[in-house]
């Protein structure tokens, strides 16, 4: 099939040896067949100045398997004239393959090095890419739109695509460059002296040769086989540089007008797209960032448990606005971090031995601790190696920091009024933002009211420490004991951050009688615990001097009103008399007593007529009933039986029910079970059970 082509057709081995020739290369070189066969075609073929880029364009399609472009080809062996070449990969794998070379003749130019290219070829060229680019829906796309079309319609052997973000221009994409490129380019300073950085500074055209490389810009690493390279720059509205597409072509190469007007058209085209996708990513980003934050604002105000709180914001936070972020509060001078979430799950120990290995100075003026001491934010749009280098204690640190792939940060101040509590910190990696200063903007009202929210929870933890202190030590450790008595009681605290108010005692008199109470102060928190300690020393006191229950409740109606307390308080007092197998109960406001037979019966010892504590006094009561050997009394809040929507008549007989059930265990058992039967853990109250046992006689 190649020996009956009309165009030059040439086959070289991976070392760039020519081991194929047809009649119409023969043609075209002039030169013998037995001539051509074996010789090596960077100086048989190509003119001095090209020699280099065959080594490239080998490189090149153990990537790409194909490459089009123009090169200066020695005709009749001696006469360099530009020819438009087709290179196709030839077996092997990506580093070993041939190619075969399709050579389809002089360029008729009074520019030798002018492109051959049609008008028509690239006006349909410039329609699909166009009509592609408006379908784009993300800048991989515009990357891998712009990059294949510019570097196929420029017959370039690598082309670029780099972005400006802040002083920094940033290598977004990559086609036909090799991998020691992408990280060498990945982020330059705009000030730096390179082609890419001096289109994107001044928003012109760069076009340099080869030859002019060195002279112009002398920092420039130059691959072999790079002749000529041309930056464009993507301008938008008002002069605005977005970035830069950048072709490398190979060997010597001119670009006229025509063909520049071309490539501009292309680049301007990827400039309207880039900044549609910005302006679509920024709009994006800011409805985002305002339902985090009022997300956020919810999660924060919903739990006084700031710490799991925190988490929660840290672990929202990623990966969407950074790859992790750190929470960390002040304790004596030192940062302590709360939480850490990152978006790759298996860098959390290597921040960890980052963190225990290379801990931060505290007297130092840099990082969380700067942020700590001034109260001002850190914004670090760019992590560069410079810094990283700067900040390394040694070369195990610096190496663990690049591990991370750190690029940009951002620390913001918990502040509330002049204190400053903590540090949030942001940090991305490679594949994420470098943030800026609306970033910043949003990190600072983010903190501000994470910040307030901790402010909160710690005053109210400190409240709560008060209260749970007096309610600890107004409430018994363990219960009195006396011959032909059992008792158990269980206290539950309920599941939030402010203590309640219920309390209870039992009280051996001297005559052989026993007092015994529960109540409940309504009401949560410092005020209501300081109530029921009052409660239960007035009680106390009222049973020494008087221990029956019309005497003790006359008493605790005269409490209310000299010290004009303005909680309710509901309470059942009763007192048992051996001597006499006889209860008296009184009740004000509480849940009725439920008395348990020793031959299993179960009343309810539910009064006509309760009158609550705190309502200005009043007559209530006295209910009598027989308290023989085996039997008990069960006293206990209303916290054991209410549940939301449900009546108290269906309350009550839930708990009736649990109470008359057979269970073989001890009184300390036996009133856990029954309070785990019938409570309801969802709702949020405390729960005081009491039961009082007359022991059987012994036999």
């Amino acid at each position: 099939m190649l020996d009956g082509l009309t165009v030059a057709a040439v086959a070289l081995d991976a070392g760039g040896s020519v081991v194929y020739a047809n009649a119409a290369a023969l043609d075209l070189f002039g030169s013998p067949f037995d001539h051509l066969i074996g010789s090596d075609a960077r100086t048989r073929l190509f003119d001095e100045p090209e020699r280099g880029a065959v080594d490239q364009i080998l490189k090149l399609l153990g990537h790409s398997g194909t490459w089009t472009g123009e090169l200066a080809m020695l005709v009749g062996g001696t006469s360099a004239r530009p020819m438009p070449t087709a290179w196709t990969r030839l077996g092997g794998d990506a580093d070993s393959g041939g190619a075969l070379v399709l050579v389809e003749g002089v360029v008729e130019s009074g520019d030798p090095y002018a492109a051959g290219q049609p008008l028509g070829t690239r006006l349909r060229r410039l329609a699909d890419v166009t009509s592609e680019l408006l379908t784009a829906e993300d800048v991989d796309a515009v990357c891998a739109i712009v990059t294949d079309h510019m570097m196929s319609a420029a017959g370039a052997t690598a082309a670029s695509l780099s972005l400006v973000e802040g002083d920094s221009l940033h290598l977004i994409a990559l086609r036909g460059g090799l991998e020691d490129t992408i990280e060498r380019w990945r982020s330059l300073p705009l000030a730096a002296n390179v082609p890419g950085a001096e289109c994107a500074r001044t928003g012109r055209t760069v076009f340099v040769r080869r030859e002019e490389l060195p002279q112009r810009y002398p920092e420039l690493p130059i691959a072999d086989g790079t002749g000529s390279i041309l930056c464009l720059p993507l301008t938008v509205t008002a002069g605005r540089v977005l970035g830069t597409v950048t072709l490398s072509f190979p060997g010597r190469r001119e670009v006229g007008e025509a063909e520049h007007l071309f490539l501009r058209l292309l680049a301007d085209a990827c400039a309207m797209t880039v900044a549609r996708l910005e302006a679509q990513r920024a709009a994006t980003d800011r409805e985002a960032k305002l339902a985090f934050l009022a997300e956020t604002s919810v999660t924060l105000a919903s739990d006084l448990d700031y710490e799991t709180t925190l988490v929660t914001v840290a672990e929202a936070a990623v990966p969407w606005f950074a790859d992790w972020c750190a929470i960390a509060l002040e304790e004596d001078g030192q940062l302590r971090t709360l939480s850490v979430a990152h978006a790759k799950p298996e860098l959390s120990d290597l921040v960890q031995e980052l963190q225990e290995r290379y801990p931060t100075d505290p007297s130092s003026d840099q990082g969380g601790y700067g942020v700590l001491r001034s109260g001002r934010s850190l914004l670090v749009p760019e992590v560069t190696d410079e810094l990283l280098e700067a900040v390394a204690q040694d070369e195990e640190h610096l190496r663990l920091m690049r591990m991370l792939d750190l690029r940009s940060g951002l620390s913001c101040p918990l502040k509330v009024g002049d204190r400053t509590l903590g540090v949030i910190s942001w940090v991305t990696g490679e594949a994420g933002r470098r943030f800026t200063e609306d970033d910043l903007a949003f990190g600072e009202d983010l903190a501000r009211r994470a910040a307030v929210a901790i402010d909160n929870a710690q005053l109210h933890s400190q409240v709560r420490t008060a209260a749970l202190e007096l309610q600890r030590a107004v409430l018994p450790d363990r219960l009195p004991a006396a011959p032909g008595w059992s008792t158990a009681v269980q206290y539950l605290p309920a599941g939030r951050t402010e203590t309640g108010g219920d309390f209870y005692d039992v009280i051996f008199l001297e005559d052989g009688r026993v007092a015994m109470f529960v109540g409940d102060v309504m009401g949560r928190g410092v005020m209501a615990a300081s109530v029921m300690a009052q409660m239960r020393s007035a009680i106390r006191t009222l049973v020494a001097v008087d221990p029956e229950p019309t005497a003790v409740l006359r008493g605790m109606d005269r409490v209310f009103d000299m010290l004009h307390l303005e909680q309710l308080v509901t309470m059942v007092y009763a007192v048992a008399d051996p001597e006499l197998d006889h209860l008296a109960v009184i009740n004000a406001g509480h849940p009725p007593p439920v008395l348990l037979r020793a031959d299993g019966r179960v009343e309810l010892l539910d009064h006509p007529s309760t009158l609550i504590l705190g309502v200005g006094g009043g007559q209530r009561a006295v209910l009598s009933a027989e308290f023989r050997s085996g039997d008990r009394l069960f006293l206990y809040t209303d916290g054991l039986v209410e549940r939301r929507g449900e009546d108290a008549d269906t309350a009550t007989a839930r708990l009736l029910t649990a109470l008359a059930a057979e269970r073989d265990a001890s009184d300390d058992e036996w009133l856990g079970a029954v309070v785990e039967e019938v409570r309801d853990p969802t709702r949020d109250d405390d729960v005081a059970a009491l039961l009082v046992t007359r022991e059987a006689d012994a036999d």
